[in-house]
């Protein structure tokens, strides 16, 4: 067991996250493909001065997200926020929780995000697809495919499921862009989240009076026989709304983005009939162009050795995933979009007990979307050149503001 790798001089420890601004948009910094290759477990200095570490290669990270000694409650000392805590508290449900807690939320939520039921909706979520394009291809041109398409796809799809009326969408989707925004003070994040917690437990209320066949509803009865607090169903609510559009919404957008800089690839997608060869274009892009780049953040409970390095009980770590899925010790010249490799074992969802509960319905959006729209529209394009686009550099989810296309 080695501590090599800890910097001796303060200097040298490097700020994290760390931006995309240089190189191309769609891989990961620079510095952590440096970091990966040189020292793949190293201390960074976050916003808030403290030092975790960073574990950069994918077997690695699977580790950690694999082991019981390694805690996902952000209210432990050492937890790697980066940020001062929001006033009245930090648990955003099940999501910053240990078990067997987590592991008791986690399960009142599950059943509605099986494959089977997932795949039930597909022929939902394909006429919500069909009917943005009939509206796209009927509207004026150039339009941004973000504001009407991307984004209202997976907001339609989260509300059906939820039961939250998307005529409220204008409000969710404001105060979500706050919550996931890193350059937002703590008092403005605390107020978003405060909104939306409050609208949300407003819409409990009146489910639990007159319940309906949604998730919500489902987990209203779990407040009447006494296995959830209302202020849980709250919470679960705004975790499931924020993470059901937010992340699918950038995806599509970033997706279409990429493809269309890689227009070889595009053809394959566009041209294929068969539901495998899309199911696989789908992981790879996943893999690819994984959205959220604040890494997943732990802290270690005890003493444990990662990768030949210690790391001390009390110690916060934080692992990136994007490079993670550029490792190329798992995926054969990862910086290069190949819809036909082999991409299932990626971890943009994460990896062990708190992987992403949501993962099947992302993919079957995903699959849908990426099947469709390029049939659909074959010369879809891009309006401004690459360099004009704006991303989200500031955003704990990564993608861009806009996307002027025509056709």
């Amino acid at each position: 067991m080695t501590n090599t790798l800890h910097p001796a001089d303060e200097a040298e420890i490097p700020e994290y996250p760390m931006t995309r601004a240089s190189g191309c948009p769609f891989d990961p910094p620079p510095r952590l493909k440096a970091l990966q290759e040189e020292a793949p477990i190293h201390r960074v200095r976050l916003a808030d001065g403290t030092t975790p570490w960073l574990v950069t290669r994918y077997a690695d990270q699977r580790a950690v997200l694999a082991d019981p000694r390694i805690s996902s409650d952000a209210d432990r000392p050492g937890y790697p926020r980066g940020m001062p805590a929001q006033p009245g508290g930090s648990k955003i449900s099940f999501i910053l929780m240990d078990d067997p807690e987590h592991a008791r939320q986690r399960r009142m939520v599950t059943a509605p995000f099986t494959v089977k039921r997932i795949e039930a909706m597909r022929p939902a979520v394909q006429k919500i697809v069909d009917d943005q394009i009939d509206a796209l291809l009927a509207g004026p041109k150039p339009v941004d495919l973000v504001e009407a398409f991307a984004l209202p796809v997976p907001s339609l799809v989260i509300c059906e499921l939820l039961g939250v009326p998307y005529s409220d969408h204008d409000f969710f989707q404001d105060n979500s862009r706050v919550v996931i925004r890193r350059d937002a003070t703590p008092e403005q994040r605390a107020a978003a989240m405060s909104s939306l917690t409050g609208y949300l437990d407003d819409l409990v209320g009146r489910k639990l009076e007159n319940p309906g066949d949604d998730l919500l509803s489902g987990l209203c009865e779990r407040v009447e026989a006494g296995e959830l607090e209302r202020s849980d169903v709250a919470q679960m609510g705004v975790l499931l709304l924020i993470a059901g559009h937010e992340t699918t919404a950038n995806m599509i957008a970033l997706g279409t983005l990429a493809l269309l800089e890689h227009p070889e690839q595009l053809a394959l997608l566009r041209e294929t009939e068969d539901p495998e060869v899309v199911a696989g274009a789908v992981e790879e892009m996943l893999r690819y162009l994984h959205i959220t780049h604040s890494g997943r953040r732990r802290v270690a409970l005890e003493d444990i050795e990662v990768g030949g390095q210690l790391i001390r009980a009390g110690e916060g770590v934080i692992m990136p995933n994007d490079i993670g899925n550029r490792d190329p010790e798992v995926f054969d010249d990862p910086d290069r979009l190949d819809l036909s490799r082999d991409a299932r074992k990626h971890v943009a969802f994460g990896f062990g007990v708190h992987q992403c509960l949501g993962q099947p319905l992302a993919r079957m959006e995903l699959q849908v979307v990426y099947s469709t729209l390029y049939k659909r529209i074959p010369t879809l394009r891009a309006v401004p050149g690459l360099d004009e686009i704006p991303f989200k550099h500031n955003g704990a989810v990564y993608g861009v503001y806009e996307l002027p296309v025509t056709w």
